[in-house]
């Protein structure tokens, strides 16, 4: 990420914005959009699980929330971003309640924790809302799928600047320390539990965000929907094949998965879900480091090639 030029970044921006004035068909817009979701998932999934080091099987719970709160505040007449972020900010409140109790479970423990938490919301919504929640007539008759899909790429873009100048802050030189060794961390000064909760709250606002744009975009919304334990596997997933604790990963993860999903939906159903069963396994196993690993080690082999001929190439001390 360093090594991008900001331009290039800029560019990249611009044109992503251009693209519906140039594509027209809903289809394409739909599958950028859904890209930049996955990225915005990802990102934030990220900062928790690949800068912190905190396995989250849980992160169902922040999206559901903000897809819930900014649904109903909508409804209710407010303006899109600032429901937006009241959603995220009662995804951050939420975690912090529960981050305390949860972060005193450690290793898979914790995973199994936040499962739990975000199946038990998954339950409850499922019993208090309705099944289906469609829009209103007049939000029907003014549908924009091009304001979806700026909000979308605004959001995936606020996510990816803001996951880049956490890490490369003090406090995200902090998470990092306590990702590698806890104990040492807390020797040197680094609180573990306050570097953990402020990874917890960032990653859940930017996933709530994610989920407040996902309830936006659906004509017919369910509300128990975002709460699904696929949802958080999903992030999981995308990080792992992209490369954890890395900014361009997630973003790599999100874009390779929903390539490869469009394309297994459309030719083996739903045996699709036991294909990515097997790359995830396959990737942990012999890509540990996720896709992004790969050009890191075409550049380390293309410095030591580039060192060993420069060394070939000097005059020979006597």
């Amino acid at each position: 990420m360093k090594r991008l030029p900001l331009i290039s970044i800029v560019l990249l921006v611009i044109v992503l914005a251009s693209l519906p004035q140039v594509i027209k068909k809903d289809s394409t817009i739909n599958l950028l959009i859904l890209i930049f979701l996955y990225i915005t998932l990802a990102t934030g999934w990220n900062i928790l699980g690949g800068y912190a080091g905190q396995t989250s099987l849980g992160h169902a719970a922040y999206f559901g929330l903000g897809a819930l709160a900014t649904r109903m505040l909508w409804f209710e007449g407010f303006p899109i971003l600032p429901s937006l972020v009241a959603g995220g900010i009662l995804a951050v409140i939420f975690a912090l309640l529960i981050g305390g109790p949860a972060f005193r479970l450690k290793g898979v423990y914790f995973a199994i924790g936040t499962l739990a938490l975000a199946q038990i919301l998954y339950v409850t919504v499922g019993n208090i809302y309705p099944e289906i929640s469609a829009l209103p007539v007049n939000e029907l008759v003014s549908y924009k799928i091009t304001d979806r899909y700026y909000l979308f790429l605004g959001i995936a873009v606020f996510a990816v600047a803001a996951a880049y100048f956490l890490v490369n802050s003090k406090l995200g030189l902090g998470m990092m320390a306590v990702r590698e060794e806890e104990d040492a961390a807390e020797s040197l000064g680094v609180s573990a539990m306050e570097h953990k909760l402020i990874a917890l709250g960032v990653s859940a606002f930017i996933t709530a965000l994610g989920g407040g744009a996902f309830a936006y975009y659906h004509v017919s919304f369910y509300p128990q929907f975002p709460f699904s334990p696929a949802w958080s596997l999903d992030m999981l997933t995308m990080v792992y094949i992209g490369g954890a604790g890395t900014i361009l990963g997630p973003i790599i993860g999100a874009v390779f998965f929903v390539a490869l999903k469009e394309f297994l939906v459309l030719n083996v159903g739903e045996y699709h879900l036991i294909v990515f069963g097997v790359l995830f396994i396959l990737v942990v196993l012999f890509l540990p480091g996720g896709i992004i690993s790969i050009w890191k080690r075409i550049q380390h082999a293309r410095k030591s090639r580039s060192k060993a001929a420069t060394q070939k190439l000097s005059p020979t001390e006597n």
